[in-house]
């Protein structure tokens, strides 16, 4: 049974998706992804969504799999917050992507 603190706000969206970017102070981005079928076609086809979260003690890291919670609007793009972490990325991961990011950002001779 819902506390009647958790009535008055009424049902929040929540989502879970992948985060892609945890550059920001407090707040990463993350990338939800959906399958759908197309009208005409009818392939299932898959959507992708970016949803930039409010992440207070800079927990999570680049991909991590994630649950976030719609709410009030915080900034000019953040209208969710991170309830938990739900899968932790491997750390290997988390390495190769700076390292091709450095590589990337190299100019070339």
């Amino acid at each position: 049974m819902t506390s009647p603190e958790q009535q008055d706000r009424g049902a929040r969206k929540e989502r879970v998706g992948r985060v892609i970017s945890d550059k920001m102070d407090k707040t990463i981005v993350v990338c939800v992804e959906r399958r759908v079928r197309h009208a005409q076609y009818e392939k299932v086809i898959t959507r992708s969504s970016r949803f930039y979260a409010h992440d207070e003690k800079n927990d999570a890291k680049v991909g991590d799999r994630v649950c976030i919670m719609e709410t009030r609007p915080l900034s000019r793009l953040k209208r969710w917050r991170l309830v938990e972490v739900i899968e932790r990325a491997e750390a290997p991961l988390a390495e190769l992507k700076d390292a091709v990011e450095e590589a990337v950002a190299k100019p070339v001779a």
